[in-house]
């Protein structure tokens, strides 16, 4: 007796579900929003319509700065001869000013964002008895507005000697709670703790760590404070205008304020022209920080930390 096998029944194939139509390569990138394209024009136009007023008005007399169009050109653009007043003016005061003001600036600049790194980097790598409540209290200090501490700070300096000198504008300055926190949170991603452990293995101290590598690590985190203590300070009045007497030692906000107030009370020096002085001195003092951000802002392209280490 012979017994068949079964035949192999075959599966039916399965059919696939239809795919939807892949998107059109672009149709993404050619979409447009109305309204927020309008907000993003308004919002630039806001930002730049003051400096296009300050570069149309440098180029302008006094008179002609109240009776011609502010956004456009007058029939008579004197730009050369108000850069040349400007930097004649007082037997070129304004110079000493715009020294004084890149030191100011640079050297709290350089000094904020070092002691910014360091205490940040302390707080991300570091652990000590206090350390979330010494944190806490950074935290607290970004909320104190600069203008409360002004009046204490310059009874302090008064007690200490120092006002009236260059250190009551750059010891203030070096003090940024702000970077500080900005540092702490990109020091914890930034630098890796193998890292750290391989060179303490090597036996590189704490400070030749600090000194080679972390700051190496965090240079995108430490121009961006540099840039932020660099325009603060630069841009600071207040500040000087209590702590400074001598006019040699004004930066150029205090200096430029003083010409304005000549030219509205027609004080001694004062001439027919000072308006457009310091209009075209306003103008002549943001190129450097116009220079500043176009040197730097490569270090914000990617951090330097992005494949160092493979883990």
């Amino acid at each position: 007796m012979t017994t068949t096998t079964p035949m192999a029944t075959t599966a039916e194939p399965l059919t696939k579900p239809p795919s939807a139509a892949p998107p059109r390569r672009g149709s993404a990138s050619r979409r447009r929003s109305t309204p927020l394209t309008i907000a993003m024009l308004a919002v630039l136009a806001y930002f730049l319509l003051p400096l296009f007023w300050l570069l149309i008005a440098s180029t302008k007399s006094t008179q002609d700065l109240f009776n011609s169009f502010g956004l456009w050109f007058s029939h008579a653009p004197q730009l050369l001869t108000n850069v040349k007043a400007t930097f004649t003016q007082d037997n070129g005061v304004f110079v000493h000013w715009l020294l004084n003001t890149v030191m100011y600036a640079g050297v709290s600049a350089v000094g904020a964002a070092l002691l910014a790194a360091a205490a940040g980097y302390g707080f991300a790598k570091f652990r000590f008895r206090g350390d979330r409540f010494s944190f806490n209290l950074v935290l607290g200090a970004v909320m104190v507005p600069a203008t409360a501490l002004a009046i204490p700070t310059y009874l302090l300096f008064a007690k200490a000697g120092l006002v009236n000198t260059p250190w009551a504008v750059i010891l203030p300055s070096l003090v940024n709670p702000f970077g500080l926190y900005l540092m702490r949170i990109y020091a914890q991603d930034a630098v890796p703790d193998s890292l750290l452990e391989a060179a303490r293995i090597d036996g590189a101290g704490e400070a030749r760590i600090f000194g080679t590598i972390v700051l190496r690590l965090l240079a995108p985190g430490l121009v961006t404070v540099l840039l932020f203590t660099l325009v603060a300070t630069w841009n600071n009045y207040f500040l000087p205008l209590i702590m400074l007497n001598d006019p040699n030692l004004y930066p150029v906000t205090v200096g430029l304020s003083s010409w304005a107030a000549q030219a509205q009370n027609g004080g001694a020096g004062a001439s027919s022209d000072m308006l457009a002085l310091v209009v075209t001195g306003s103008l002549i003092s943001i190129l450097p920080l116009v220079v500043a951000f176009l040197l730097l802002q490569r270090y914000w392209q990617s951090g330097l930390a992005a494949g160092g280490v493979k883990q």
